[in-house]
């Protein structure tokens, strides 16, 4: 049994930012609430140092929150057992993301399907391209991953998505896909099959509302910019 003088120093610490964070969770700084978040996955070691390395390295709460598991394995201190926890993190956080989009009436901006598909998205090293399934009100029906890719493409077939539109009774479909390069200028691929599903779509009575592309905090809508 530890004594008192054996009791590691971080232990009083965190203690007593707990006591603040039950008392005015505002009060704390960013690295006091990731070092708290750390102390959960890794309770047998001072996490303060690793909290502040993590925010230099990636600059805010978000940046850490979206950082791959390749940028994040290189600090020192994070270890396979924290990844673990980052994992579920984001897993728990892109699902609230989408329950409040299963929630939303109407998904009638580019920046809501963004959003939603940032948090999805955002960390991934490699492209990955999804679908947001829509009624005739443009509520969502669903929100399906369609195929995965390499750090610079990822293989899409209409009829994969037009099945799922029609599996799902949908009226309306929302492609969504992400660009680890950090650049979300769609590329001459995405813009083919832009044009390949809204005409297959055509045929079918299924609408293809917007094409959206996320790289980093950035996101390129092919509606806005009335490629569509």
């Amino acid at each position: 049994m530890l004594t008192k003088k054996d009791r590691p120093h971080y232990l009083g610490h965190r203690s007593r930012l707990k006591d603040r964070l039950r008392q005015d969770s505002r009060s704390l700084a960013d690295y006091e609430i990731l070092e708290l978040l750390l102390g959960y996955a890794n309770p047998r070691k001072d996490n303060k140092p690793l909290a502040k390395a993590l925010l230099d390295r990636f600059g805010t709460l978000r940046g850490v929150y979206q950082a791959r598991d390749t940028e994040l394995i290189g600090l020192e201190g994070m270890g396979e057992g924290l990844l673990g926890f980052w994992t579920l993190w984001r897993e728990f956080l892109a699902r609230l993301g989408e329950q409040d989009v299963h929630d939303r009436v109407l998904v009638d901006d580019p920046k809501v399907v963004a959003d939603l598909a940032r948090e999805r998205l955002g960390h991934l090293p490699s492209e990955e391209f999804w679908v947001l399934l829509l009624d005739g009100a443009n509520k969502v029906l669903g929100w399906e991953r369609v195929s995965q890719g390499t750090v610079d493409q990822t293989p899409v077939y209409p009829r994969e998505i037009l099945a799922l539109a029609l599996t799902r009774k949908a009226a309306g479909v929302v492609m969504v896909h992400n660009h680890p390069g950090g650049d979300p200028k769609p590329s001459k691929a995405d813009q083919d099959i832009t044009r390949q599903v809204t005409l297959a779509a055509h045929g079918l009575g299924v609408k293809v509302l917007d094409h959206v592309i996320v790289a980093g905090k950035n996101f390129f809508s092919f509606k806005k910019a009335r490629l569509m």
